[in-house]
């Protein structure tokens, strides 16, 4: 039966070669209960597209297979975990339709079910508590072309061990002092196998535990145990893992574990101008180099949120990529494109200008006013069909006035006549300029009362419609507009070289008192909008207030991806 937490409104994906090998493993009996996926964030950070990409993969392999899918938080190391982190982890499921339900578990739970593993191997011969220090560690471990050597402590007898084990969970030892490594084979081609850690000595209060442990397990021993316990029967993790696979395959082996968890792997996805990289994101946000963790610019879930990402377009994001075995990088203009799809069939589109001119229409008659019922959005009225206030002032987008025109310039010029979007034409008769700067401040220009859009009139017609907003009934606002936040995908590649040379200096662009014009509802953070031939926009969730409203562009409205994909 699909359990409650998988969402069966989701489209399925086609099958793929991991669709395939779990299939077999149903069809042959592999195991006696339902599929069971999991997705094991550490909490000491936020989730990022990456992420994203990985709890959708695990999602719908569940979907598929009328299984169930488990939020598990890897909260075995006490020195970056934290609550805020757990919290913001599975606020962010939720937010993208992914919630686990009641399957909410923590690592730190099965404590003591691992360190009797532990305990279970040591009996067995197959661990041993080691003195070597961790530089002595990493020396003995070889490399990829020379083999390690053994411990001097290998050969320790298992009753020894296993004192020496509760003595070290006993707090005996001081951090580093010892460690329990796994007995395996020194020289294994695939160092992972090397006798690695299993257990280390960490005295620092644990977030959840508090001071109850002061030896944490290894995330290689420690996640196989854990899949066991709660019944995980495909532990699916991406590509980087794949030479850990031995390592898990060993401990479920030697624990005797009946039907045990598979690990099986995809590829990473990475996109192109952004960092998905937690120590380079941290790095980023403790140096102030951008907003918090939900900057705009930022590929983290709570960035692209604020931003104005919708849940479903970063899913159609992750069905556009399908499964992929090895790392991949992905345009980021493939993430733009899905948003603009999702939001041009959901969002209302407004007249905005982000850069005014004024334009006073010297036969209007002055005080007056009226109401002009314009048509945005001609496949759905219902987004974009409103009655807007017209006066004999109004402000334009400054690039829709040339006063001497380049070639193929459609818009208003000196003389010139342009078609007021939803109104009248209008005629520039004069331009009155800055005595100190010599910048345009303001057209003078008259409009023609017979010429109102929709009004049936016959007569000439003009190459160009421009948006505008009435300057008595206009709406002031902040907008921001992003770009990469990279110059490329890299960062700092030497100790002690900062940020400042890989940060796009354009990436967050402050224009201050746009024009908007006035809605019916005052936006609230979060709501969206379409600004006419200006792209997709947000109101902030954090700058925003009751006084001034401010907007994050999320995508223009260019779509490049759509462009390189017909090419």
């Amino acid at each position: 039966m699909t359990d409650v937490n998988v969402n069966e409104s989701e489209p399925a994906l086609p099958e793929n070669y991991m669709d395939k090998l779990i299939r077999e493993d149903v069809e042959g009996g592999v195991y006696s209960r339902e599929i069971c996926t999991r997705f094991p964030p550490e909490p000491n950070g936020y989730l990022h597209i990456g992420s994203a990409f990985a709890i959708h993969t695990n999602v719908e392999i569940a979907r598929k297979n009328g299984g169930r899918f488990h939020l598990r938080f890897d909260d075995t190391n006490p020195l970056k975990e934290d609550m805020e982190y757990v919290k913001a982890i599975t606020e962010d499921l939720e937010w993208l339709g992914c919630s686990p339900g009641e399957h909410i578990y923590y690592g730190s739970d099965y404590s003591e079910e691992i360190c009797r593993s532990a305990e279970e191997l040591i009996l067995k011969g197959k661990a041993y508590v080691c003195d070597l220090t961790p530089e002595e560690v990493t020396s003995y471990r070889g490399t990829l072309t020379e083999p390690g050597k053994d411990s001097p402590y290998r050969e320790r007898s298992p009753e020894e061990n296993l004192r020496l084990f509760r003595e070290m969970r006993n707090g005996e030892y001081p951090n580093g002092a010892k460690a329990l490594r796994a007995r395996i084979d020194m020289s294994s081609p695939n160092i992972n196998l090397r006798d690695p850690i299993l257990y280390r000595i960490i005295h620092a209060e644990h977030y959840r535990t508090g001071e109850a442990w002061c030896i944490y397990p290894m995330y290689d021993f420690a996640h196989p145990i854990q899949d066991a316990i709660e019944g995980v029967t495909h532990s699916l993790c991406s590509i980087e893992f794949k030479d850990h696979r031995p390592l898990y395959e060993w401990v479920l082996t030697e624990l005797n574990i009946p039907e045990p968890p598979k690990q099986r792997e995809f590829g990473r996805v990475n996109l192109t101008g952004v960092v998905t990289s937690k120590r380079y994101l941290r790095a980023l946000v403790a140096g102030k180099y951008v907003d918090g963790w939900d900057d705009p610019r930022l590929p983290t879930l709570r960035g692209l949120r604020r931003r104005g990402f919708t849940p479903e377009s970063i899913k159609a994001f992750v069905r556009e990529i399908g499964m992929v075995r090895n790392t991949a990088m992905v345009d980021f203009s493939l993430l733009e494109h899905c948003v603009r799809q999702d939001l041009k069939a959901k969002v209302p589109a407004i007249m905005a200008v982000l850069n005014p001119l004024k334009v006073v229409l010297t036969n209007y008659e002055a005080g007056a006013s009226e109401f002009l019922n314009i048509e945005y959005n001609s496949e759905n009225p219902a987004l974009g069909t409103r009655d807007v206030p017209f006066s004999g002032t109004l402000y334009i987008e400054r690039e829709d006035f040339m006063e001497v025109p380049s070639k193929g310039f459609r818009r208003l010029t000196l003389g010139g006549e342009v078609r007021l979007k939803g109104g009248y034409f209008i005629r520039c008769n004069e331009v009155i300029k800055s005595a100190d700067t010599g910048e345009i401040v303001e057209l003078r220009c008259t409009y023609d009362a017979d010429t109102r859009s929709g009004s049936g009139f016959d007569g000439r017609k003009v190459k160009g419609t421009i948006h505008w907003v009435s300057a008595e009934h206009a709406v002031k606002s902040d907008v921001y507009l992003y770009e990469k936040l990279l110059v490329d995908n890299e960062g700092p590649k030497e100790e002690g070289e900062t940020w400042e040379a890989y940060i796009n200096p354009d990436s967050a662009t402050l224009l201050k008192d746009c024009l908007l014009e006035p809605l019916a509802d005052k936006p609230q953070p979060g709501d969206k909008f379409q600004f006419l031939r200006h792209g997709y926009f947000c109101v902030d969730s954090r700058h925003s207030s009751d006084h001034r409203l401010v907007f994050n562009r999320i995508v223009p409205l260019k779509d490049t991806w759509k462009g390189k994909a017909e090419k």
